[in-house]
């Protein structure tokens, strides 16, 4: 890396570090332990998905119901928060050498688990409850669902609630094997798109799915970057993630091609009219895919220094969700062209905000 590189990760890396990055200094109550466990701020990865499904019927069909779209949701984020806690539960008892306990490189609040468990604040019985008590609430929404719209939502909620169990949990332990990134990403962008989608629609096209990728691509990139910081204590760990397996110099360029793809998605369906124009509004994120992909290539071996790429890809992914969403609101109302323009001109404005948060040296 030369000098110029090393300004670039140094600059970056304090202006995308805060306070929020810290591990609590205080004990918390036993309540507050088992919220911070559910990693709430990062729970936009489920809920995201299940706003573009609803849009994408919204849209293409002029069909919303509101008490079906509550409970797609309320499931959505009961599976992903069941999936987080279980995961930190099967990282700390796995082999007897949980990666979570050696990790020594973790940057708060994005790798390295809760840190519950290791902190003492929970035990692991605590953490593996709290899995079970959402799993269960998922579960009774999902079969409730099935029973009253359709047999195969009980399927898509099996699929999802299997994925993100075993990503971490025996005899699968999908990460282990290198694919958890491609779980992660069908889980939480194909299905969870296509079954918000066919909750309100029940019918299968390919709208929904296509649309899904870029999210799909993008929460497979939010643990891609996160990992890049647990690179020594993963492999210690035996836990073969695609970044163990191509070294972080290599797999940075992985990182770049994850977000050259997503860019490249929306225009070439929306070509082939397989998905709405006005998911060309995804498009906006550019100033953060730069940011993400420069850093990423220039300070793969420097894990503080890298906070801008884990914050970015972070950003991408719920922007692209939330951007994609209106494009389907806006087809829904069937908005002129001018309506279009002027929300993508609002939606460039905010990405360029956080592109100086990110940029922007503290003080």
């Amino acid at each position: 890396m030369n000098e110029t590189e090393t300004r670039w990760c140094k600059t970056l890396g304090e202006a995308a570090m805060t306070e929020s990055t810290q591990t609590p200094s205080e004990r918390p109550s036993k309540a507050k332990a088992l919220f911070l466990e559910i990693r709430a701020p990062f729970l936009t990865a489920s809920i995201t998905p299940v706003l573009l499904g609803t849009a994408i019927a919204w849209g293409t069909m002029g069909t919303f119901l509101w008490d079906v779209f509550l409970l797609s949701l309320i499931a959505g984020v009961c599976l992903h928060i069941a999936a987080n806690v279980s995961n930190d539960y099967f990282d700390h008892t796995s082999d007897n050498t949980g990666s979570d306990d050696i990790n020594r490189e973790f940057i708060r609040p994005f790798t390295g688990g809760s840190r519950m468990i290791q902190l003492g604040y929970l035990t692991p019985r605590e953490v593996l409850a709290e899995a079970v008590v959402f799993f269960a609430i998922a579960g009774i929404i999902g079969v409730y669902l099935a029973l009253t719209i359709d047999i195969f939502i009980l399927v898509l909620g099996v699929i999802g609630a299997g994925s993100g169990f075993f990503y971490t949990a025996p005899p699968f332990r999908f990460v282990k094997r290198g694919i958890g990134e491609v779980f992660i990403g069908l889980n939480f962008g194909v299905l969870m798109t296509f079954g918000a989608y066919y909750v309100q629609a029940v019918q299968f096209v390919w709208e929904p799915i296509i649309a899904s990728v870029p999210l799909a691509l993008l929460i497979a990139g939010v643990l891609y970057i996160n990992e890049f910081p647990d690179f020594n204590a993963d492999r210690d760990a035996g836990k073969r993630t695609i970044v163990v397996r191509l070294g972080r110099k290599h797999a940075a360029k992985g990182y770049a091609f994850i977000i050259l793809l997503t860019l490249a998605w929306n225009p070439i369906f929306i070509l082939f009219q397989m998905i709405a124009f006005e998911s060309l509004l995804a498009l906006t994120i550019l100033p953060l895919a730069y940011i993400g992909v420069k850093t990423a290539l220039r300070c793969y071996d420097n894990p503080p220094q890298m906070v801008p790429s884990n914050v970015a890809t972070i950003m991408m992914h719920l922007l692209i969700g939330i951007y994609m969403t209106v494009g389907y609101v806006l087809l829904g109302f069937s908005a002129d062209l001018f309506i279009i323009a002027l929300v993508s001109i609002v939606m460039f404005v905010i990405v360029l905000y956080y592109y100086r948060k990110l940029t922007t040296p503290p003080g």
